[in-house]
């Protein structure tokens, strides 16, 4: 037995698949072989390229669809003081001068 979730999911790709699939069969009959590669790469990357668009926008995702999901430089983490929530890279709290913080994105 599958959860609602994974069967949702398992039908989407089925479904994606199947798409994928009629579309590389259209442009195989209609078109010759050497152009008809020619064809499929951009079709099918373009529709990849627009899956993923849909899938960071249905997550709330405002990021490259190429880059770091977060939107800042690769590698950097930020502090937060925990006792006023400033933001700061810094050994102590510019605002409050306490050394207790946190890490995040």
């Amino acid at each position: 037995m599958m959860d609602a979730g994974a069967r949702r999911f398992l039908y989407q790709q089925i479904l994606w698949l199947g798409i994928y699939f009629a579309i590389s069969i259209v442009v195989t009959i209609f078109i010759d072989f050497p152009y008809s590669l020619m064809v499929l790469l951009p079709i099918i990357f373009g529709m990849a390229y627009y899956r993923r668009y849909r899938f960071m926008k249905q997550i709330g995702q405002q990021g490259s669809l190429f880059g770091n999901p977060f939107g800042e430089k690769e590698g950097s983490i930020n502090y937060y003081c925990i006792n006023c929530g400033a933001k700061h890279n810094k050994i102590s709290c510019p605002k409050c001068g306490s050394k207790m913080k946190k890490a995040g994105f």
